[in-house]
């Protein structure tokens, strides 16, 4: 395979839970003929990437750092998490680093000279302790590009929940909203972008309130039931904590609708307000963990692609000029291309799915306790979940090419509310 990089030379600092099970991607790519894409050398030092903080997966590592190491953006990575599987299996064992240890290999970074990077990508944080160390790398990052605008770029998803619930800390919404004014590119989905907020009845006694209140603080304050309240969101989003770019993901505001819309915005510089614009994809009939991951870590060189043919790189948050249309936006570029790697990679890995379920018999490959998996009381229930979890693995590295060449399948609209 003879492809050019999609950007010049990129270092990025990721810091994402999901992203970095400790294997060796060399060996992965000598294994899958993907040495190209690593550079000269054989050495893991030619990815340059730093994940921490959770429970840290083999699927992720593939989802994240090959969507952009297959683009040429050197990550670092020293080990600090380990972990079996991705908890889309609802059962996870392994270590995680805590909050003190990230800023431990912060500092040793800081010490020995290596944080000249570009681009800063964070994702899921745990708690509000490590969101906060988050923050605070970024500010540093931050203040060593004060002289040069556009050198420094952080790409941030704030990972927090899905489908009306919050599966971190609560306490982790504030501390996100602490450092979210840092950030140049958000990535929330639709919970994420919204307020939703269902105070415990009166009749509860005290003893009760902690635990029966349903209380979800999320971004904006807004709640999200239609574009026109959409739109309101990411404006709030821009205005209040002057966010140039923002990408709200996985919107779905009637649950028959075959489609899920992308919508996003780059804010004018002059004044903030939203340029919106909107991409519709067809809804797979199928649940994959990490699409979220595989996302943030696409954009990262897709919007740095974009930013460099529209020249704006040299630019604070490399916003564009008021006059610049919103479906022109180096950010509608960007996602039009991660969102056509992306749905040729699930097509495929679906496809890869059906047949590997077709194969499966009670009993069979992949079905049997033998595994070693601990089940419950519906034990043959458990086993077909995660047999389905575990053939529903997003297959990155054997569609590379999708992630170099995607079709050209989708085109921006400009959103009008």
């Amino acid at each position: 395979m003879n492809f050019e990089p999609a950007i010049p030379e990129t270092k990025v600092l990721a810091i994402a839970s999901h992203v970095g099970f400790r294997i060796s991607l060399i060996d992965l790519a000598d294994q899958y003929g993907l040495r190209w894409c690593m550079g000269e050398s054989n050495n893991l030092n030619t990815l340059d990437c730093l994940e921490a903080g959770s429970d840290l997966t083999v699927k992720d590592t593939f989802s994240a750092l090959l969507s952009s190491t297959q683009l040429i953006c050197n990550f670092f990575e020293p080990t600090e998490a380990y972990a079996g599987n991705h908890t889309g299996y609802c059962q996870v064992r392994g270590t995680k680093a805590s909050a003190q240890e990230i800023r431990d290999i912060y500092d040793g970074l800081c010490q020995s000279y290596l944080t000249d990077f570009d681009m800063l990508l964070s994702g899921y944080s745990p708690n509000a302790e490590t969101v906060q160390a988050v923050g605070v790398i970024a500010r540093d990052l931050r203040f060593r590009s004060t002289n040069k605008p556009g050198s420094f770029f952080w790409v941030l998803d704030p990972v927090m929940g899905d489908q009306g619930r919050l599966y971190v800390n609560e306490d982790v919404v504030p501390a996100y909203k602490s450092i979210l004014r840092e950030a140049d590119l958000i990535l929330p989905n639709q919970f994420e972008a919204e307020y939703i907020y269902l105070p415990p009845p009166i009749s509860l006694l005290p003893s009760q309130s902690l635990t029966c209140s349903m209380k979800s603080r999320t971004l904006s304050g807004i709640p999200i039931h239609s574009l026109p309240s959409l739109a309101t969101a990411i404006s709030t989003l821009h205005t209040t904590y002057l966010i140039p770019h923002i990408i709200v993901t996985s919107i779905r505001l009637t649950p028959s609708n075959p489609t899920l819309s992308i919508i996003g915005s780059t804010f004018r510089p002059s004044n903030h307000t939203p340029r919106l614009f909107k991409v519709d994809v067809p809804a797979l009939p199928c649940f994959f963990s990490g699409t979220g991951d595989m996302f943030a870590a696409l954009m990262v060189v897709r919007l740095r692609e974009a930013c460099l043919e529209a020249g704006v790189t040299d630019r604070k948050s490399w916003v564009s000029e008021d006059d610049v249309a919103a479906t022109e936006l180096p950010l509608a570029k960007a996602t039009e291309k991660v969102l056509a790697s992306m749905q040729m990679v699930l097509e495929k890995t679906m496809q890869a799915r059906d047949r590997e379920l077709a194969g499966l018999t009670e009993g069979g490959k992949g079905m049997s306790s033998s595994s070693g998996v601990e089940v419950g009381d519906d034990g043959e229930g458990n086993r077909r979940y995660l047999a389905e979890t575990k053939a529903a693995e997003v297959r990155v590295v054997r569609n590379v090419r999708d992630l170099w060449c995607p079709e050209e399948r989708y085109k921006a609209c400009e959103l009008q509310v």
